[in-house]
């Protein structure tokens, strides 16, 4: 008699078995599929960073568009005449600033651009004022970077890059800011205090971004 419980016995534990696998099994494979998605969570790249909060003060009248613009493959020069385009400076934050000597709001905000690169000179974030100035007047926009160190002359006689944005420039200066991956992300038509604060969280917000 006691052999045949025993048996008996040993034949449930064996039907209950598979079934503790079964469930350790769906347990294991809920902890896995938990632990996917935190860590694909944890790696997706993030979206485009939301600027508003720098739109105030001597930013005011900054255009925030409501997608990332793409950069334009329009060719200026730098002060040696070698060609670039805005893709040269990939992987940086870029504060675009097209400017002339003839205008005096240029001028105006000139010094605070070259406080900017200076803040920022060991970061990725690169100033690039491009005169539309002529040929003719090379001289006097060199004399203007000069006194606004360290900024770099670089040039667009033709105005060709002012057409080529999207929308085109309004008038000078015009301010344009890409991110990292070459997307621009901000502009100002007309002159700014780019050694903010409100400018300097903008282009922070920027190198944080990845």
């Amino acid at each position: 008699m006691s052999e045949i419980q025993s048996g008996e016995n040993g034949s449930g534990a064996n039907k209950r078995n598979p079934l503790k696998w079964a469930i350790g099994a769906a347990m294991l494979i809920g902890v896995a599929a938990v632990l996917y998605v935190i860590v694909a969570s944890s790696i997706k790249p993030s979206g485009p960073a939301n600027l508003d909060e720098f739109k105030r003060a001597s930013l005011a009248k900054l255009d925030l568009p409501s997608a990332p613009r793409v950069a334009p493959g329009t060719t200026f020069f730098d002060e040696a005449g070698k060609p670039m385009t805005l893709a040269d400076f990939e992987g940086q934050v870029v504060v675009m600033n097209l400017w002339a000597t003839w205008c005096a709001p240029c001028k105006k905000e000139m010094p605070t651009l070259a406080k900017l690169q200076a803040l920022y000179v060991t970061q990725p974030l690169t100033v690039l004022p491009i005169s539309v100035d002529r040929d003719s007047d090379l001289n006097l926009a060199q004399a203007e970077m000069a006194a606004n160190a360290p900024l770099k002359l670089y040039r667009d006689p033709s105005y060709k890059l002012s057409f080529d944005l999207e929308p085109r420039a309004a008038g000078y200066p015009t301010t344009v800011i890409y991110d990292r991956h070459g997307r621009e992300r901000a502009r100002m038509a007309g002159d700014a205090d780019w050694s903010s604060p409100e400018a300097r969280g903008l282009v922070e917000k920027l190198l944080a971004e990845k």
